[in-house]
């Protein structure tokens, strides 16, 4: 097995400690992160936290759509959130326990044309024995009107993440674009 492209001659080189693992430039509802296991940089094992930068906007109908994700196919209601979320006129918090977690809103079909979201998703310790923990940023743009969301979201599981599937309220628009980054532990003083 070949070395990951961060270790030289057997050694991880003390540069840059993220790691991008993939992009998607998704035209449907879902996109899947699974990791390799194979040592690889796709390999989730090795990464202490991973990060999704998402550049995006739904195809479905509607000024604001959702953006989520689940673990390990984990469709039960073993996710917990507070949000928090403003538009400029007014702001909100709520907390929920949904079959989802890192719910971010996302630009619709019905937003201005060719205006897309960011969404940042952080998800912390993923091999612990712990439960995981996220949090997510995102800002977008639509007619009714701007927000900017928070989220602090928790999957109750001691697993380890293996499998990320992010969901896009309807289907993702053309254009979008999804990117998975490992952040490697600090191996250097």
């Amino acid at each position: 097995m070949a070395d990951p492209s961060y270790i030289v001659d057997g050694v991880l080189e003390d540069g840059e400690a993220w790691v991008g693992i993939s992009t998607a430039t998704p035209s449907s509802a879902d996109v899947s992160f699974v990791s390799t296991d194979d040592g690889q940089v796709g390999d989730f094992s090795q990464y202490m936290d991973l990060v999704i930068i998402s550049y995006c906007r739904s195809a479905a109908a509607g000024s604001w759509k959702d953006i989520t994700l689940q673990f390990n196919n984990d469709t039960g209601s073993n996710y917990s959130a507070q949000d928090l979320y403003g538009n400029g006129t007014s702001v909100g918090a709520q907390r929920t326990n949904p079959t989802s977690t890192g719910l971010a809103y996302i630009s619709g079909s019905d937003s201005t044309a060719n205006v897309f979201s960011a969404v940042i998703h952080n998800i912390f310790d993923i091999n612990s024995g712990k439960w995981k923990s996220l949090t997510v940023q995102s800002a977008g743009e639509s007619s009714n009107p701007d927000t900017a969301w928070m989220e602090a979201g928790i999957w109750k599981s001691q697993a380890a993440i293996t499998e990320i599937d992010v969901k896009a309220g309807g289907t993702f628009a053309a254009g979008s674009m999804i990117s998975l980054f490992g952040i490697l532990p600090r191996m250097v003083a």
